[in-house]
Parts: structure tokens; sequence; C-alpha cells
């Protein structure tokens, strides 16, 4: 943005300020002359007209007297600040009420012709040169028995036009000098309200831009602008915490490929050297293959969690009885459930439990919870895996009463190589990835899974799955 923006709105200030002085100062005294001289002739019109259907053409019917006529036009002379007079056509003035009534001395209009104003009816000039300034004068024709006798003029002064006309000038010029200070109020607050937060916003993304998403953009707003700073905020120190995490993954999966391949070379060069005697090599060829289980066990993990990351959670549904998956399930391990004389308690819904899911991806989901269960409970105890039926949804409960996870760590099992401390010394093999692809298959499904723990007494969790209806199958 660079001050572009800014630059623009103070142009168009600017623009707005000049064009604004151009208006009025060209335009505008013109157009007010015009219309004030325009408004005040029609007035003026009028009265002309009145007159010569009245007292005028009494006069020319001998129904009035010059003298009566001379009070009535001075009257209105006065009330419309005009000069009032009455001519005959061939320019001698018969009456004026600027001057006193003097019928033995005419006075006569040279060159008088009423058609000046034709196509209008008022005409600003000299009137034949008997003003020596412009007056605004309007003609209205005496006409009595269809014969013209004679015309009523009023002569008004145009400067009274114009000052008028400068005091509506004065005061638009007083209005455009007050709204080019609100314009420049306006633009105070645009530049304090948008310019300088959209300016902070800015420089937060370019710093962003260069990988700086610890950058924190300090705006105390509650409007939109500040919601958007938040946002940036909020997104800036997601990505931050997204760098952190994958520096976490790859030194959790460097440590943990790291441990077993370190073993692993250890062992064959002790063998190689001849440290290790000959008849003690199968045992640790049996603990180099454990080695390599290992490896093979976490490099898969790590290819189905990237699957489920990449491949859009790609899932095979179709109609399955979770039961019988869970009992297979649960007797795959009876081995690892005998060396710790632990049992594996099933209470089931109903003997068969029709739902729609992947199979296999839930299969997963159930070793590698019931896996953890063995791994951590104490010896001679039980697991219990239960199913309860809700509405249209199946929960399935795995539950042991091993050690339990801490308060602080609940939230954080589902991290990628997560192990809390005390887990740590049980699970030697494990990688940590298993309840974060529980969590992936889970969330693909657009189901729910949730933990119960108390440290010391033992865990439970419990996912949700759709239950086929009657009308379904």
């Amino acid at each position: 943005m660079k001050k572009t923006l800014y630059l623009k709105f103070l142009l168009a200030y600017l623009i707005f300020g000049v064009f604004g002085f151009i208006i009025v100062t060209v335009f505008v005294p013109s157009m007010t002359e015009q219309t004030l001289t325009k408004d005040k002739a029609t007035t003026l019109y009028s009265e002309a007209t009145l007159i010569a259907n009245t007292y005028a053409g009494g006069l020319y019917s001998s129904n009035t007297s010059l003298e009566t006529v001379k009070l009535q036009i001075d009257a209105l002379s006065v009330y419309l600040n005009s000069e009032i007079r009455i001519i005959n056509p061939s320019g001698r003035i018969v009456l004026d009420s600027n001057l006193p009534l003097n019928v033995e001395e005419a006075t006569y209009i040279e060159g008088f012709d009423p058609t000046i104003i034709s196509g209008s009816y008022y005409v600003v000039d000299g009137f034949f040169h008997s003003f020596d300034h412009d007056v605004l004068t309007v003609i209205a024709p005496i006409i009595s028995d269809y014969i013209i006798k004679g015309y009523v003029t009023i002569h008004a002064p145009i400067s009274d036009i114009i000052t008028t006309s400068n005091t509506i000038l004065n005061i638009c010029y007083i209005t455009l000098a007050i709204l080019f200070l609100l314009s420049f109020i306006i633009l105070i607050f645009f530049t304090q309200l948008i310019y300088r937060p959209l300016s902070k916003i800015t420089f937060a993304a370019e710093q962003y831009a260069q990988g700086n998403y610890h950058y924190e953009i300090s705006l105390d707003s509650n409007d939109e602008m500040g919601y958007l700073a938040a946002s940036l905020n909020y997104m800036a120190n997601t990505i931050a915490g997204q760098e952190d995490d994958q520096k976490k993954f790859v030194a959790n999966v460097s440590h943990d490929f790291r441990s077993p391949l370190t073993s692993i070379r250890g062992f064959l060069e002790a063998m190689i050297d001849g440290t290790i005697p000959p008849e003690m090599h199968e045992k640790y060829l049996n603990t180099v293959l454990n080695e390599t289980d290992r490896l093979t066990k976490l490099t898969n993990s790590l290819l189905t969690l990237n699957n489920l990351n990449t491949s859009g959670m790609i899932l095979d549904l179709s109609n399955f009885d979770i039961n019988q998956v869970i009992r297979d399930t649960a007797a795959s391990f009876e081995g690892s459930c005998r060396s710790k004389d632990i049992a594996i308690a099933l209470s089931l819904t109903g003997e068969e439990m029709l739902v729609r899911a992947d199979c296999e991806r839930i299969k997963q989901v159930l070793y590698n919870l019931i896996d953890n269960a063995i791994k951590f409970s104490h010896h001679d105890s039980v697991i219990k895996i239960e199913t309860t039926l809700k509405k249209n949804k199946l929960f399935v409960s795995v539950k042991d009463t091993g050690i339990g996870i801490p308060k602080d760590d609940i939230k954080l099992i589902w991290n990628r190589f997560y192990k809390s401390d005390s887990s740590r010394g049980k699970d030697k093999r494990g990688t940590g990835l298993g309840l974060s692809i529980v969590k992936e298959i889970i969330n693909a499904h657009s189901e729910n899974i949730n933990v119960i723990s108390t440290e010391g007494e033992g865990t439970e969790f419990i996912f949700s799955l759709a239950i086929v209806e009657d009308e379904d199958i």
C-alpha cells in the first residue's frame, strides 16, 4: 500500500475543495443573479399587468383622473421599491412615480419601442438611455376597446438584485468553507480510524510474508479493523505454533528412528568384531529383529497418518456388525492379556449391531485403543469394552483401570509423538502416533471421540458411530 491509498484520499479532498471553489465562484453567481432577476421580473410583471388593467385602464377610459392614478402608482412605487411609468405609444411619459404631475410640460423617451422585450417580459438595460444605470424593466400594455392606448413600465434597480445575490453567495461561500472543514475532519478521522490501523496491518502482513510470525499487531479497536487485526494475530500464532510443531515432529521422528538404528548398529558391530560371541548371536539378532519391527511400526504409522491427512480422508464405507469386529479385535490380544493376567470384559448392545463406517479403519481404532489400555493397565486387572445405543448413534467405550493420564496432559494426547512423563517408562515400543491416528479416523467419519481419565485410577475412551437404520438395509 505504501501511502498510495492515503495520497488518493488526500488528492480527492483537494479536488473536492478546488472544484467546489470553482463552481461556487464561476457558475453560482450568474445562476443566482439570473434566478433572482427572473423572480423579480415575474413579480413586477404581475403588478404592471394589474395596474394596466385597473388604474391605467381607467385613465384612458376617463373613469379615473390623473391625480388619482398618480397617487396609486406613487404608493405602489414605494412598496415595490421601483419606478413606475405610464407611457404613450409615442414615447411620451404620461405619469412617472419619481416625478411630480405636470401636464403642461411633455417628456418623451427617445426611440421608445415596446417590442424590445419581444419573446420575453423583461429586459435589463438603461431603457433607451432614460437611466444612467442598468435597471430591470417590465412592460405591460394598456388595452382599451381592443386598442393599445399606452404601456405601464416598472423599473427596478439591478443593484438591489446584485446585493441580494451577493448576500446569497456569501452564505454559499460560508457553507462551502464549513463543508471543506467538515471534509477535513472526516479526512482526519479516516487517517486515525482506517489508514493508520490499515498501515499497521499491512506492515504485519509484510512481516508474516518474511516469516516473522511472532510479530503482533498492537491495535486497540473493537470495530472491523480490530477484528481483522485479532484474526491476523491468531493466524500468525497458529502458523508459528504449526512451525514449532513441525520442528518438534522432525525432532521426534529423528529421535525415534535414531534410537533403534543406534541399537541395531551397535549390536551388529559387536557381533562382527567378536565382542558378542557366536553363541550369543541368536539372542542379539532377536533384539535387532525387535528393533526393526519397531522401525517398521513407526514407518507404517507415519504413512497411515500422512495418508489420512493428504488423501482427503477417503473412506470405504460399508455396513458391518461392530459387535463382531470388537470380539475379533479383542481376541487378537489374547497373548498380551495372558502375559499380564488381564481380562477383557465385553458388554455389547444386542447380538448384532450394524454400523455404517470403514470397517478396516474402525478395526485400527479399536486395536490402538485396546493396545494402549493393555499397555498401561496393571497386572490382574480388567479392561471393559462397552457399547451404548443413543438415538441414531452407537457409543463404543474402552475403559481400563491403569495409571491414568495427568489432567494437564489430556488435551495433548492427540498430538503426534506425544508421550506423557508417566507413560514413558511403560511405553518402550510405542511411537506416540496411535491416538493421533485414532483421532484422524474418527474425524474422517464426522464422528467424535472423548477421553475421561483420572491419574492413578484409569482411562476411558468413548467414540461414536452412525448406526444403520432399518430403511437403510
